[in-house]
Formats: C-alpha cells, structure tokens, sequence
C-alpha cells in the first residue's frame, strides 16, 4: 500500500510510529513530512524542519552538491531507488553512520516526492571494524598476530627481493615470564605485556615490523637492515626493556633474541628457523642476549 503524501497532520500512524527516521521532501527539497524517530536521530523538533530544505541537517560545505544530487534524483536522473551509507553529523555534533534508502513517488496532486528512510547503524559498523581489526590484530597488545606477521613477512622478502635490499628477522622471547603469572596473576602479567610491548616499539624504528607470534614471544622485521644494523636495534630493544621495571608492580624483565639476515631466495620458514635456533641457543647460554643464526 503506497504512503499518503501529505503533512505531518495526516501522517498514517504506521508511519509516525515506526522505528526508523523516514522523511518526505518536495522536488525543490522542502521537507512536508518527519516522523519523531527521524526528528529524534537528527536532534530536531518537528517543527522546526517542516517547511525549511532538507540541507538544514547537513554541513554547509555539502549542501550545494546534495541539493544538485536530490534534484537529478527528482527529475529521474538518477536512479528510482537511492540506497546509500552515509557519515552524519548530528545537531549535538555526534558522529553516525547510516544506511539512506530513497524512492520517488507521485503524490495526489501529481508531484512526485521523495521518501527517505535512514537507519542507523553506527553500532554494527563499530562491530564490523573492531572484528576486522581482530582478525588481523593481537587483542592484548594491538600488534599484528601471528598469522598476520608472517603474511607482512612474506610482503616485505617480496620487496626486499624486488629491490635488492636487505632483510633481517628477529624472533624475541621474553625471559621467566610465566614466573610473573604465577607470582603476580595473569591481570598483572597483561600489564606486564602491553608495558613491554610499548618499549619495544619505543626502540624499533617507525617502520620496522613488530609482530605478536603468541604468548611471550614475538617477531621482529627489519626492512632494509643489514645484519650488523639489525643486531643493534635488537640489542637497544633488549636493553631498554631490560632498564624499565614494569607495571605498577615495578617487575624487572629481560628478552633474549634470536636474529637471522635473508639469505638469496631462502623461504621464509627456512630464515623464521635459523632465527628460532639462535633464539634456542640464547636462552640456552643465559638468556638476556642477542644471538644470530
């Protein structure tokens, strides 16, 4: 059943009643009809929308080209049906997102009308990033996770290769961390890890890769770096966390380090080895060191 055209006086309850914001503008974009949800959303009364151009709700700065987009959709221009995400702004400055679906129709005194519904989906598109973000992300610390460090990896032995330039990997273990679970709790221990994984991005360069592999162990890439530069950035990571005790707790921790340079078409896994057996050997010998494999 087609929606009566008419002022809000005559509104169907159907309408007025309904959960989402849906508004009818004119062709010139004068709004004849606002439902309370869509007043509600928006942060206007009524009355003071009925009459005024639809481009009141929008920065000043877009007005001029939405005006044009609404009359090309009145005079059939574009398409009947008008489905969009949209970024708005609300009265009280809040930031939303929304899906806009239009249509035209004629009303009884052979006008056509738009009919605009907005919904709001700010909430799932907050859900759809933080999950985006999560399959690409370490949850605790924020850094990329495992199985995405190692498809950066591959990336950067592909550049590298590209480009003749060189390659280091580092794989780091932070040393009797699960001493600090079980004296301290593992809250603690997430402080613990986020704390330490903020001084070792303070002492990597900006774009080196730091990487979450699990647990207390992570993977370091170094673009560019030769093997010489790799284990003096290694060793500066290692020893600044080493002089920062962590949490409130004031827990002293240390990191042994195994580090490898890419050799001539070696696979990743083949150069991810060499480093996990340098970092086998560091721990072996004392921990709190830098070994090359």
């Amino acid at each position: 059943m087609p929606l009566t055209l008419t002022r809000s006086d005559g509104v169907p309850r159907l309408v007025r009643d309904a959960p989402i914001g849906i508004c009818i503008t004119s062709e010139d974009g004068t709004y004849e009809m606002v439902n309370p949800a869509y007043c509600a959303f928006y942060g206007y009364a009524e009355e003071e929308l009925l009459g005024r151009p639809f481009t009141l709700i929008m920065p000043e700065a877009s007005q001029a080209a939405m005006l044009a987009r609404h009359r090309d959709f009145m005079q059939g221009e574009a398409e009947h049906d008008d489905r969009q995400e949209w970024e708005v702004v609300r009265r009280d400055g809040e930031q939303r997102s929304i899906i806009v679906e239009s249509l035209r129709q004629e009303g009884d005194d052979g006008r056509p009308r738009r009919i605009t519904f907005i919904t709001d989906i700010t909430e799932r598109k907050a859900m759809e990033q933080r999950l985006e973000f999560l399959a690409r992300h370490d949850e605790l610390t924020g850094l990329l996770n495992r199985r995405a460090g190692l498809a950066r990896l591959e990336e950067e032995i592909s550049r590298a290769r590209r480009h003749g330039t060189s390659l280091c990997v580092a794989i780091c273990d932070l040393d009797h961390f699960k001493l600090v679970n079980d004296r301290h709790g593992h809250a603690v221990g997430d402080r613990v890890l986020q704390g330490a994984t903020e001084r070792m991005e303070e002492a990597l360069r900006g774009y080196d890769v730091l990487a979450r592999l699990g647990g207390e162990e992570f993977l370091v890439i170094l673009p560019g770096a030769r093997q010489t530069e790799a284990r003096c950035a290694i060793d500066r990571l290692r020893e600044r966390l080493a002089a920062t005790p962590l949490g409130d707790e004031r827990i002293p921790l240390t990191i042994s380090a195994g580090l490898a340079s890419l050799e001539a078409n070696e696979a990743s896994h083949l150069l991810l080895e060499r480093a996990d057996r340098a970092l086998y050997r560091a721990k072996r010998d004392g921990r709190n060191r830098t070994l090359v494999g």
